[in-house]
């Protein structure tokens, strides 16, 4: 089995490097069977997005923080390990942003793609679900896309709902909503089209976020599924994605 090692670049992380890429050796990315990625969550998203067209399994084991995505870090059994572990499949969200100048960025998040205000005004944002208008006005600090691996990330923390990786659903959450008062978002298919349009930019500056991609004075922010682009986890027999988001939701 050739094992294609990344690792973030703390300590902890170089450290595993050397020990695992002395004991089991360490190829190219294009020339491995699996990639093991060694650091934490935010990592992990980093190495997803280079594997992206390569049709390479992922395996990360934990020297970062939360490690929601991460296995427990052992230098023992690493190919039994590799070889029975189980896949999740993540299919990322497509953002096509618009600034003010008139430039069009496009990024890919396996977490989510977030609207935030650059400055102490609120940003007011008008939604649009599939070409039809569902808030003319959202005032706020930002708003979240999430997909169900991501909606126990910021989206949780923004108070939004965890979803099951088989739901098929994308949470649509906002970030300290201001008006209207009282709406706590949307759970959308998977499928939908999310238009995000910005209101009173000059006044009311605001950025857009892909994973860890930040373009800065956006008018308009388009995001979707992209259904024909994968990134396969792998994660411990009953330790799987799935449980782990099942499990997030009765902590205390």
């Amino acid at each position: 089995m050739k094992i294609a090692f990344t690792a973030a670049a703390t300590d902890a992380a170089q450290d595993a490097l050397a020990v695992f890429s002395a004991r089991y050796g360490n190829v190219p990315l294009e020339k491995a069977d699996v990639a093991v990625s060694l650091g934490g969550d935010g990592f992990m998203l980093e190495t997803l997005h280079r594997v992206l067209g390569l049709d390479l399994a992922v395996y990360g084991m934990n020297y970062g923080t939360i490690g929601f995505l991460m296995n427990t870090p052992d230098e023992d059994n690493l190919p039994e390990r590799l070889l029975n572990a189980q896949p999740s499949l993540l299919h990322p969200l497509h953002m096509t942003a618009t600034t003010v100048s008139g430039e069009v960025v496009e990024g890919k998040a396996f977490n989510d793609v977030f609207l935030f205000r650059q400055t102490r005004q609120t940003s007011r944002i008008r939604i649009e679900i599939d070409g039809r208008t569902r808030l003319d006005e959202l005032i706020c600090d930002g708003v979240i896309v999430a997909t169900p691996a991501g909606s126990t990330a910021y989206n949780l923390s923004a108070h939004g709902p965890i979803v099951p990786l088989s739901a098929n659903i994308l949470p649509l959450t906002p970030i300290s909503a201001f008006r209207p008062r009282r709406w706590r978002g949307a759970l959308l298919p998977s499928t939908a089209v999310v238009r995000l349009t910005l209101l009173d930019t000059d006044k009311r500056p605001t950025a857009a976020v892909a994973d860890f991609k930040e373009i800065r004075d956006v008018v308009e922010v388009v995001v979707k599924e992209d259904r024909r682009q994968h990134a396969t986890v792998l994660f411990d027999p009953d330790h799987g994605l799935s449980e782990r988001i099942i499990a997030e939701q009765f902590l205390p």
